[in-house]
């Protein structure tokens, strides 16, 4: 059965679907020593050899490369790509390094964005729970400075036009505050670049701080500093796959016997504060990666 090169290579863990497309699209992918074009397939055998920017991929079955999932404590000041030509501070630099796989991001944060971040060794499952036909609902804790009133809210969430089209929050919740710094907790369901700055934009009010803490049912771990990561196990990992209509894992990388980390899923009608997430959490090397990969 042959299939297209990018899921091929986005399941291999070299990127996500969108990543890899745009990698063909610039001719630094090969089939058998043929430069690959967009939309090819391919039908994997034990001879077939792809390289992508000269090196080989090792392609394993699926049943021998096991999910992983990270949950990581993005801080602002870090942006999220591999390589920055400015020398400026990546969300890969602190992650667990790997052999024959790479850490693929679920998405962005702006680099004034701090929060949850997901990374995840199958880039097939990456593509899907960014893409909006599966609706994997994201929270964040917003702290906005300026004049809120009802009509205002009412529009962010009944719909306002940004310069990319219609949008609103599926939720927005008042947390408190004083005078004109309040704390909201919104949802959406989306990822467009700086969409949650743009709606608040709309109605007058600038955003001074911004934290995301939730992804679907995975929540910020409490116990992450920023800059820490946490690797999810199993059934969390099987979460996010059955949202996204992927085959769930019957193994894990996980030691056994050490301890770790877990992220907890979020309770049915549980709440996250923002006043919770407020107080800065100040990062240190004894806190950061207390797993070994």
């Amino acid at each position: 059965m042959s299939e297209k090169l990018q899921k091929i290579l986005a399941s291999a863990g070299q990127g996500s679907r969108r990543e890899i497309e745009v990698v063909i699209e610039q001719g630094r992918v090969s089939v058998d020593g043929n430069v690959a074009t967009l939309g090819d397939r391919v039908e994997l055998t034990n001879t077939t050899m792809i390289r992508v920017d000269g090196r080989i991929i090792t392609i394993k079955p699926a049943e021998d490369t096991p999910c992983r999932v990270l949950a990581y404590y993005k801080p602002e000041g870090e942006i999220c790509t591999r390589r920055d030509p400015y020398g400026r501070p990546t969300v890969f630099d602190r992650l667990p390094r790997l052999n024959n796989a790479r850490w693929v991001a679920v998405g962005r944060l702006d680099v004034n964005t701090s929060g949850l971040l997901l990374f995840t060794t199958d880039g097939e499952l990456a593509n899907r729970l960014m893409h909006p036909g599966y609706e994997i609902e994201r929270e964040y804790a917003v702290r906005v400075f300026g004049v809120v009133d009802g009509e205002k809210l009412r529009q962010l969430t009944y719909g306002v036009q940004l310069e990319d089209g219609q949008a609103a929050f599926c939720s927005l919740k008042f947390q408190g505050g004083k005078g004109l710094n309040q704390w909201y907790n919104v949802t959406l369901t989306e990822g467009r670049n700086r969409e949650v700055r743009r709606l608040w934009e709309v109605v007058g009010a600038q955003v001074s701080r911004l934290i995301r803490v939730r992804y679907g049912d995975v929540t910020l771990p409490k116990e992450l500093s920023r800059g820490g990561w946490a690797e999810l196990p199993l059934d969390n990992t099987n979460y996010l796959r059955e949202k996204v209509q992927l085959p769930l894992e019957s193994v894990t990388r996980l030691p056994v016997k050490r301890d770790r980390r877990r992220c907890r899923l979020r309770k049915s009608g549980e709440r996250l504060s923002a006043a919770t997430k407020e107080r800065p959490r100040p990062a240190s090397a004894e806190a950061v990666n207390a797993i070994t990969a």
